[in-house]
């Protein structure tokens, strides 16, 4: 059966694959490398996982934790075949890059953990990043782990938000004002 698309063949899908990994923010799960790499139409799914099986056995990317990253042996082999790749499969792949790459650096700048304590409470610790480092850490004690993960959906929603009422908290001058 002829498939439509631009990728036709276990080799044109490997040639995609590493196109992808080398511009992927961050390791990535096979559901998500998956949602990537089916960008055409003549990408046959079965083809697709015997590809990232034998791209791992061959040294060009790793798995680690579920998820996949690309070696400097698949980074440089990719490179001298990404040519090869149509106009168009790569400009759809790079636009839903962007979208993976936002969301990749935004989770890798908001994270949230959650600590038990010696009395049996917990630390719910939320931290944001920016490209320069650490912008905040907060420390909360909870008394459970729904009030803890209440609270690291919060701050993972808005953690601008909470950013910028600390500051209006602690530098707001009519609140000094009053106090003296």
């Amino acid at each position: 059966m002829s498939r439509f698309g631009f990728i036709h063949n276990k080799m044109e899908i490997k040639f995609l694959i590493l196109y992808i990994m080398a511009r992927v923010a961050s390791p990535i799960d096979f559901p998500t490398l998956t949602e990537l790499t089916m960008c055409d139409e003549g990408v046959d799914y079965f083809e697709f996982a015997e590809a990232v099986a034998e791209l791992v056995e061959t040294g060009h990317l790793t798995l680690e934790e579920d998820r996949y990253s690309i070696t400097d042996k698949g980074r440089q082999n990719g490179e001298s075949c990404e040519s090869s790749l149509p106009y168009s499969v790569k400009h759809k792949c790079n636009s839903n890059l962007a979208r993976l790459n936002g969301i990749l650096r935004r989770n890798a700048q908001v994270r949230t953990e959650v600590h038990p304590r010696p009395d049996g409470s917990l630390t719910a610790r939320m931290i944001l990043d920016d490209e320069s480092g650490n912008i905040m850490t907060i420390e909360l004690l909870c008394v459970n782990e729904d009030q803890a993960a209440r609270l690291s959906e919060g701050f993972k929603a808005k953690p601008e938000r909470v950013y910028n009422e600390v500051l209006s908290a602690l530098l707001d001058k009519e609140d000094a004002k009053e106090e003296e």
